[in-house]
């Protein structure tokens, strides 16, 4: 049998196996983790000091301050001089599959909000017309939005739908995802091509999105097809990379 540790307290059901080939400070990241995603150790709380930490779990100091160091990292924690270690917010963990990201924010529960920044009929640039499979010069649906979690801002989003695809009004882009349009109109998007990527933030991107100018950004650019191999929707997206990740499942 592994030998198991519970840790009560602030950090509440917290389990620890010492048989397993999982590093300690990664089991100790993970649990906290998992903890502020499921809203039981609240934004704004602050955690035990880290040496209080270590002793009650068991763990020695630097264990303690790597797992801290982790989630400082990918932006779930922040350190404060006088403060302690505090919760910041979860960070948006997105798998990756066919889905929206409004779609994926309403399953985790952190009410989605979209303010449209521009929505026009214009020329497609011969990218966008290439990646739909459209004429050069054919007109497009153009929209850009500023997605928030939770009314903090997230992502910066780019699409362009054919006209006689979709028709996009500003309020049903205000109040529903473009995967939901696409779906009730009958253009259920069943493949697609996306390409993830990084890049710094731009001044603007930095002031739409509440972060400083050079940040790390996480980009994605997709094209969706329906089941009879037409192209629905072509996007380009900018995700604040300390609130937003990827995640895959690998298989053999």
């Amino acid at each position: 049998m592994s030998e198991r540790t519970t840790v009560w307290g602030l950090v509440p059901n917290l389990e620890l196996d010492r048989s397993s080939p999982v590093p300690l400070y990664f089991q100790v990241a993970t649990r906290l983790q998992q903890l502020i995603e499921n809203g039981e150790l609240p934004v704004g709380g602050r955690l035990e000091n880290e040496v209080e930490l270590a002793d009650r779990l068991g763990v020695s100091r630097p264990t303690m301050r790597q797992a801290i160091g982790y989630l400082v990292e990918r932006g779930m924690l922040v350190r404060k001089r006088g403060v302690g270690t505090q919760i910041v917010h979860p960070k948006v963990r997105r798998p990756v599959e066919l889905s929206s990201l409004y779609d994926d924010l309403v399953k985790a529960g952190q009410r989605p909000r979209t303010e449209i920044k521009l929505l026009e009929i214009r020329a497609a640039p011969d990218s966008v017309a290439e990646a739909l499979g459209i004429p050069f010069g054919s007109e497009i649906n153009w929209v850009e939005r500023l997605r928030y979690a939770d009314d903090e801002p997230l992502a910066l989003m780019h699409n362009a739908v054919p006209l006689d695809v979709l028709a996009l009004r500003r309020s049903d882009l205000e109040q529903r995802g473009l995967y939901e349009l696409l779906r009730a109109a009958g253009h259920i998007p069943r493949m697609a091509n996306q390409v993830v990527g990084a890049k710094s933030a731009t001044a603007a991107e930095a002031k739409s999105l509440g972060d400083s100018r050079g940040a790390p950004m996480l980009t994605m650019t997709r094209t969706a097809w329906d089941a009879a191999g037409r192209a629905v929707e072509y996007g380009s997206h900018i995700y604040r990379a300390n609130r937003y990740s990827f995640e895959l499942t690998l298989t053999s």
